[in-house]
């Protein structure tokens, strides 16, 4: 069978459906191109690149600038998976004007087809702006990292009613403003259970169970990429830190023991061409 690009209207689609929806981030053409190729349905340029790929401690230092280059990578790699931009800290929260050109800038300059931002019922009516300009919007609730001072640190979300409630409520302020999805992190399983069963549009689960219509995950922490810590939340699939590690040195020795390079990866001159040379 043909696959044709993902849309937000086919994400929508596979809950009706009953289809299982998959988000990866992605960061570069490389990954994009096998996570792509493997059928993932969603790849998030998340914000975690900050932390994963360029080294600050925390979401909060990445710039619209680095955001918008590393999309523009993945797009070039990824040619039927949906491409979801995320929105850093600072470049929706300021005003309408700048939430709706910035997220233009994900679309024109970083190919983007959506765009993802923290937040719920504060957020509601920079969504709809957003969506009203014709930029698909997924909202993203319960562990907020953008937000991670006032939440007071990586907590679990909604653990009692009154948190509980405003999940529920903020998923819903989400869905009337015109998201087409809705990414719940960290968030108890039964809770994420009533949001997915009471909106009409797709939730991503990120640490949230088995209860929601598709599954997220960092692809650093599934592979084994980022060991400064690993989250409760996710999977780790392969050790790839290892076996980068045992090529390294390799490499290393081999340099050392004058094993590398050999013949095989050496270029070489006509004997005839070489008696020339003064």
């Amino acid at each position: 069978m043909e696959r044709k690009k993902v849309t937000p209207v086919d994400i929508q689609a596979m809950k009706k459906q009953g289809k299982k929806i998959t988000l990866l981030t992605a960061y570069d053409y490389p990954t994009a191109i096998l996570e792509d190729r493997a059928g993932i349905d969603i790849i998030l340029v998340g914000d975690s690149l900050a932390m994963t790929v360029l080294g600050y401690e925390n979401t909060l230092p990445v710039t619209m600038d680095e955001m918008i280059s590393h999309t523009r990578a993945v797009a070039r790699g990824a040619k039927f998976s949906l491409i979801l931009g995320d929105m850093p800290f600072g470049s929706y929260n300021t005003s309408e004007k700048d939430a709706i050109y910035n997220a233009s800038r994900f679309m024109k300059e970083g190919g983007a087809d959506a765009v993802k931002l923290e937040g719920g019922a504060t957020v509601k009516e920079t969504v709809r702006a957003i969506v009203r300009a014709g930029i698909p919007v997924m909202g993203h609730i319960g562990l907020t990292p953008q937000m991670m001072s006032m939440l007071g640190g990586f907590k679990v979300q909604g653990k009692d009613a009154q948190a509980a409630q405003k999940i529920i409520d903020d998923a819903l302020a989400l869905e009337e403003a015109g998201a087409f999805s809705v990414l719940l992190e960290a968030v108890p399983d039964l809770i994420t259970k009533r949001v997915t069963e009471r909106l009409r549009v797709p939730t991503i689960g990120v640490g949230a169970g088995k209860y929601c219509d598709g599954q997220g995950l960092v692809v650093h922490d599934i592979l084994g990429l980022f060991d400064r810590f690993t989250p409760k939340l996710s999977k780790r699939y392969v050790n790839l830190s290892e076996l980068m590690l045992k090529a390294f040195h390799s490499y290393i020795e081999e340099v050392a023991a004058v094993q590398f390079p050999t013949d095989a990866h050496s270029f070489h001159i006509d004997a005839k061409e070489l008696n020339k040379l003064e």
